[in-house]
């Protein structure tokens, strides 16, 4: 019982540190997502700088953190745990005196590169420390840590932005990650490294060119329209680079990804699952907080508590759907999730206008979160669970990036589409870089195109739970033919 207690001691330490990290990462994003118009406006930035400064934590972070989860498992959890967190703080000191938006994205950038070390070992840690029948409750804890940053972060943003300033915002994250930083050093375990294989540096390369070339094609996007031969080149350039990593992956001794990963159909769904989900978590809060800033004239603590009740329905239903697994299959909680996020993106591109009720839009973000807490946690589970320790970092390492990848995408489509039909003048205004505001036709015009966006992510999210309730119907059928 002593042995068991102190095991319980140490897994529950390390889902703190683990924890604790990736609440700052996180917080760090959700706050930027109602600050960035002051920051814009502070910075003197471009559109295409503004949404820069928001998009390149995501593609940055995205783009390493698949090499960042095999580097975990070759050379050890912890050190690329702890380089990371330094490098995150570091940086958040840098983005608080930024003096212009090129030093700005330049800080971003390291910010980005830093948490991907965190983000790529959070799960894997807590999947090192608690055993396979526990792995399903401390990841639920975890997605609700990610959850609660949601709810801190635009609240946080707003309110710090509205009484101090911007840049207070980024100089609160040194304090904070100095004492995670001291309680990761003094609990997380050294772990075993696997010595017996090499990193796989042609395949790191070509994954940065592929993730890097795409995900640039699609935030260009939004201000140079699909038809721009420079979107379409780098679009081309990185599906190629996709292709050619996929071929050396395939015949690599030591690949970067290892293929078997996708060779089991749940955890393969599973994979597709997150990246449809991601593109719907992040971008309807990144819309709704510009467009009642832009169109209801609502000051970015406003527009925070607004869009503040999604992280609370993933705070109740993270925790739920970690019990639920133990009584129904993973696939059919994921499946009631998407179901419910998809009901409540179709009902607030329904009602979304300017005049929109405190009620009626919380219950459409509650909703969401209550979506997205059903399937995070059981997705999660369903994909470490039965890959082996060695393979733990590289598996959260691959469905970090899709998360990532979602995200970014997402919100990169879901702003091209709101902007679309905006003139480049009422683009700066509602990424606040103009004092001019709106007309009357601009805010019919914005609200008809982010309500397109919104029903196009509901779209996916329907697509998502009608492909997984299709693999389980396919896996059922094996298992009665067998």
């Amino acid at each position: 019982m002593g042995s068991e207690g102190a095991d319980d001691r140490a897994g529950w330490a390390v889902l703190a540190a683990a924890s604790a990290g990736a609440l700052l990462c996180f917080l760090n994003l959700s706050a930027l997502n109602v600050a960035l118009p002051a920051v814009a406006r502070s910075l003197h930035a471009s559109p295409t700088q503004a949404s820069w400064i928001l998009l390149s934590y995501m593609l940055v972070s995205t783009v390493c953190i698949l090499s960042f989860g095999r580097l975990a498992d070759l050379w050890g959890r912890r050190r690329l745990f702890l380089a990371g967190l330094c490098l995150f703080v570091a940086a958040c000191a840098a983005c608080a005196f930024a003096p212009d938006a090129g030093l700005m994205l330049a800080a971003r950038i390291c910010q980005a590169v830093g948490a991907a070390g965190v983000m790529a070992n959070a799960s894997a840690l807590v999947g090192d420390a608690f055993g396979r029948r526990r792995m399903g409750l401390a990841l639920g804890v975890l997605a609700m840590v990610a959850a609660l940053a949601q709810v801190v972060g635009p609240l946080a943003g707003g309110f710090v932005v509205s009484w101090w300033g911007w840049r207070v915002l980024f100089m609160l994250n040194v304090p904070l990650g100095l004492c995670v930083l001291a309680l990761s050093w003094k609990v997380l375990p050294a772990g075993a490294a696997v010595r017996s294989e090499r990193f796989d540096l042609a395949g790191a390369a070509l994954s940065f060119v592929g993730i890097g070339c795409v995900t640039y094609a699609l935030s260009m996007a939004g201000t140079r329209g699909w038809t721009s031969t420079p979107v379409w080149a780098f679009m081309f350039a990185g599906l190629g680079a996709i292709a050619l990593f996929y071929r050396v992956q395939v015949r690599a001794s030591s690949p970067l990804v290892d293929p078997s990963l996708f060779g089991d159909p749940v955890r393969r769904t599973a994979y597709a699952g997150i990246l449809l989900l991601s593109m719907a978590q992040a971008a309807p809060l990144v819309l709704v907080a510009l467009y009642l800033q832009a169109c209801a004239g609502l000051e970015p603590s406003q527009a925070g508590l607004r869009v503040a009740p999604v992280a609370f329905g993933m705070l109740m239903a993270a925790p739920v759907a970690g019990m639920l697994i133990r009584r129904f299959s993973p696939e059919s909680v994921c499946v009631g999730g998407m179901l419910l996020a998809a009901g409540a993106l179709a009902m607030l591109a329904t009602l979304l206008r300017p005049e929109i009720g405190a009620v009626p839009l919380s219950l459409c973000f509650w909703g969401l979160g209550l979506g997205i807490g059903s399937f995070v946690t059981p997705n999660n589970a369903s994909i470490l669970q039965t890959v082996t320790p060695q393979r733990r970092g590289i598996a959260n390492g691959v469905r970090s990036t899709l998360q990532n990848t979602g995200i970014m995408v997402g919100t990169a489509l879901a702003l091209s589409v709101a902007l679309a039909r905006l003139s480049p003048g009422s683009q700066r205004s509602v990424l606040g870089n103009a004092g001019a505001g709106l007309s009357g036709l601009d805010v019919a015009i914005f609200t008809r195109g982010t309500s397109a966006a919104l029903a196009l992510l509901a779209v996916l999210c329907l697509a998502g739970s009608a492909m997984i309730a299709s693999s389980r119907r396919r896996a059922m059928r094996l298992q009665s033919q067998g």
